[in-house]
C-alpha cells in the first residue's frame, strides 16, 4: 500500500537535521509542507527542477543543491516520470 504525503513528509521531517520539506505539482502548485517552509516556495522549486532537467536531457531528475552559511535544500523530480517536485530543508553541519 502506497503512503500518502502526509506520512511521508512526517518521515523526512523526523530525520536528523531536517527542518523542512516542500512537495510541488507540476505546475508548480503546492502539495504538501512540513516544518519551516513556506508554501510560496513550490513554484520556485518546480522551476528550478524543470531547467535543471534540460541542462542534464539524458537524466530526468537531477538533484539540486542550494547552500547558504545554516543549511542545505536539495530539489528533485519524485513521482511516477517526475510528476511532482520535492525539496528537503536540512541544517548545515558546522
Amino acid at each position: 500500500m502506497e503512503k500518502n504525503l502526509d506520512q511521508v513528509m512526517d518521515e523526512i521531517c523526523s530525520s536528523p537535521d531536517v527542518i523542512g520539506c516542500i512537495f510541488a505539482d507540476q505546475q508548480g502548485l503546492c502539495l504538501g509542507a512540513k516544518g519551516k517552509v513556506t508554501n510560496e516556495t513550490a513554484g520556485f522549486i518546480t522551476a528550478m527542477a524543470n531547467q535543471a532537467s534540460k541542462l542534464e536531457p539524458n537524466n530526468q531528475m537531477p538533484i539540486i543543491v542550494l547552500e547558504n552559511d545554516t543549511q542545505l535544500c536539495m530539489i528533485r523530480k519524485t513521482g511516477p516520470s517526475g510528476t511532482s517536485t520535492g525539496a528537503i530543508y536540512k541544517k548545515k553541519l558546522a
